[in-house]
């Protein structure tokens, strides 16, 4: 995400004049769900670029980077081939966030579209079937029983992680494509507290105090029709919230993230010390002064 520093031997791999524009890309005039406009009116990170050959060279350089990471990867990957070490160790590769660079006219990683919430889960390693695509949807929560399985550790009793499953457990059993997955997002300029929930080809988004979304993923992977506002799809809209407010309430979720907010700012001296305290959220670009 940015800044976006890439060595020029990544960059060029993308060459500008053959990098398309970001997906449904279409500002000024890119339809936003209410809860996604808010949080884009706040952030506001198209705005900083000129124009469309700067939007693509951010996405170039984007690119340049997952390239530039890959091939740390690779540098990690290599020296365990040439240690000896590569056949007794497991490797998961993963990641944070997506990013949505630039699809539909949003940057950064702050909303539940595939592009963002959606990460890489890589296994290899002794056990691990190579060649194999699992179709069980599986979340960061799986990293828990995963890193602990991979280490011989058992699960303790107690151990309140209980939808943790260890990938390499779940690499070798059937599919179960209608297992849950489950995120929740209160932070940086979320208007209201957000909750996605995956189940199937169905995908939830519920915003408190703003509408919901639903997307079929096996139709329309790249989720630019909601489905939410449709009548006939008003059972299938009731049954993600039913198996939402299973899991949590969210409204008194959110209540209780900005009430965790709130004495947090109380705690740091109150609104106008707080935030001219600490580090900027990005380093500075080298050469270049801190705003």
């Amino acid at each position: 995400h940015p800044p976006f520093i890439v060595p020029r031997e990544y960059l060029d791999r993308y060459p500008l004049d053959k990098m398309p524009m970001p997906k449904a890309y279409a500002k000024p005039g890119t339809p936003h769900h209410p809860w996604v406009k808010a949080q884009d009116d706040f952030i506001a990170q198209d705005g900083f670029f000129k124009d469309d050959e700067e939007r693509r060279l951010a996405f170039a350089s984007y690119l340049g980077l997952l390239s530039f990471i890959d091939a740390q990867i690779g540098f990690i990957l290599d020296t365990l081939e040439e240690t000896g070490l590569a056949a007794g160790t497991r490797v998961l590769y993963t990641s944070d966030h997506g990013d949505a660079s630039g699809a539909r006219g949003l940057w950064g990683k702050f909303n539940f579209y595939e592009e963002s919430a959606k990460v890489p889960m890589i296994l290899s390693g002794p056990d691990v079937p190579k060649g194999h695509v699992c179709e069980t949807p599986v979340t960061l929560v799986d990293c828990h029983a995963t890193i602990l399985d991979g280490l011989g550790v058992a699960r303790a009793a107690d151990d309140p992680a209980t939808e943790s499953r260890s990938l390499f457990e779940l690499a070798t059993l059937p599919d179960d494509p209608e297992r849950e997955a489950f995120g929740q997002y209160h932070a940086f300029a979320s208007p209201t507290g957000g909750f996605m929930l995956r189940k199937g080809r169905y995908k939830y988004h519920y915003y408190v105090s703003y509408p919901p979304e639903l997307f079929d993923l096996a139709e329309d992977p790249e989720e630019l029709h909601d489905l939410a506002p449709d009548p006939a799809h008003r059972e299938t809209l009731d049954k993600m919230e039913v198996l939402l407010r299973a899991r949590i309430d969210p409204e008194d979720v959110d209540k209780q993230a900005k009430e965790a907010q709130t004495a947090l700012i109380e705690r740091h001296g109150g609104r106008e010390k707080a935030r001219n305290a600490g580090a900027p959220g990005t380093t500075p670009v080298p050469g270049y002064a801190q705003e």
